[in-house]
């Protein structure tokens, strides 16, 4: 009769409990840590892309508005003004302004931190985004209905401005998280390129890139499942849905901002 392995004693697995948050640990400072790579951007941009899409989503089918999409809000108010429709313009001109604000909030927290030589100079602004966005879930369904469209408009806004900004600073302005024009634009040139015949001797030939053909084509798909998640879950349960979201950016943005609360009170401990 074959007899079973013996269980592991609890010393054997320690080890590898700690090669486990060893591994965790090293992948979430690579997500959002300040030193950056390859890998660690385009992780960011996978996770940023789908909550994007799914916020941007539940904005449209609360108050019909795409938070995200500068374009269409400022063609929204030129084509009011042209009207004459002036008192349709506050809302589209409160998502503009909002989206801004996010932007330059983001610019400021980063070169606040960045100066500091802070670890989470880019992960506070996701611990940022997340708190906002959880707040906005826990607290978006009890707002009084009159001034509840611009608020949430406001808020969805300034989280789209925030999110965009810190992306084209992660990435160098190569990814976009928020909208996806330029990324089809992008896949539609790859592809042009994929399919060009170099029929001339002596010219440098026509190359695409497929490293940035699948990485923009993961990006737009992301983005189209987080919204298809992001409008169904406001169908079903209302603002709420936008929490596990939240938790998502609360979870990849953690890691580098407790570092620098833990390297903060050494600093102390030594004065």
């Amino acid at each position: 009769m074959m007899q079973s392995p013996p269980e592991p004693e609890p010393h054997d697995l320690e080890p590898a409990r700690l090669r486990h948050r060893e591994a965790v640990g090293a992948y979430g400072r690579q997500l959002t840590g300040a030193t950056r790579s390859e890998r660690g951007n385009s992780h960011l941009a996978f996770v940023m892309t789908f909550v994007a899409g799914a916020i941007n989503a539940v904005g449209f089918v609360a108050v019909a508005i795409y938070t995200s999409h500068m374009t269409g809000m400022t063609a929204t108010v030129s084509d009011h003004v042209a009207a004459g429709e002036w008192r349709l313009i506050l809302p589209p001109s409160t998502a503009v302004v909002s989206f801004i604000l996010g932007a330059a909030s983001t610019a400021i927290l980063f070169n606040w931190m960045r100066r500091r030589e802070t670890s989470g100079r880019f992960a506070i602004v996701l611990v940022l985004e997340s708190l906002l966005i959880l707040l906005f879930g826990l607290l978006a369904n009890s707002l009084d209905a009159a001034g509840a469209e611009l608020l949430i408009i406001a808020v969805l806004g300034y989280v789209m401005g925030l999110q965009n900004a810190l992306i084209t600073k992660v990435s160098g302005a190569r990814i976009r998280t928020t909208h996806v024009t330029g990324m089809v634009t992008d896949i539609g040139i790859e592809l042009g390129k994929a399919t060009y015949r170099n029929r001339r001797a002596g010219t440098p030939p026509v190359e695409h890139d497929p490293a940035k053909l699948a990485l923009l084509t993961i990006l737009v798909l992301l983005f189209f499942v987080g919204g298809v998640i992001g409008a169904l879950g406001y169908i079903w349960i209302g603002y709420p849905t936008v929490i596990p979201f939240a938790l998502v950016l609360l979870a990849a943005g953690t890691l580098p901002v407790v570092d620098d609360v833990r390297r903060a009170r050494r600093l102390r401990r030594w004065r």
